[in-house]
């Protein structure tokens, strides 16, 4: 695992995509270098599983434009996913987490897990 500032760094140089990835198990759900460089290099390929699983939610399903945030707590972290408006449609609890970064958010837009950046 990078350490945080420098996975943070990394990230910051993604702007775009020429690639899309996609996870075996969610195959309408696609993801960017950028994410694909967190999942890697944060070691937490469980976090695109946890967010294209939740997407079974309607709540959740029913917003093509979500704003997915980790906000990690010594070793719990809190997930919110929101509308980009600044309505929360959802929060969960993370009892246990590895995540590196104390937060960071990804969005999710019609089915395309990407960075800020990468908009």
């Amino acid at each position: 695992m990078k350490n945080p500032q420098t996975l943070l760094n990394d990230l910051r140089h993604f702007t775009g995509t020429t690639k899309w990835f996609r996870n075996p198990l969610f195959a309408k759900c696609l993801y960017t270098e950028g994410v694909q460089h967190l999942a890697e290099h944060g070691e937490c390929y469980w976090l695109l599983d946890y967010i294209f699983s939740n997407q079974r939610l309607k709540v959740i399903a029913a917003e093509e434009f979500q704003v997915w945030t980790i906000k990690k707590e010594e070793s719990k972290a809190t997930i919110t996913v929101g509308d980009g408006n600044d309505n929360i449609v959802k929060t969960f609890k993370i009892p246990f987490t590895t995540f590196p970064l104390e937060e960071y958010t990804l969005w999710m837009i019609q089915g395309r897990l990407i960075l800020k950046s990468e908009y």
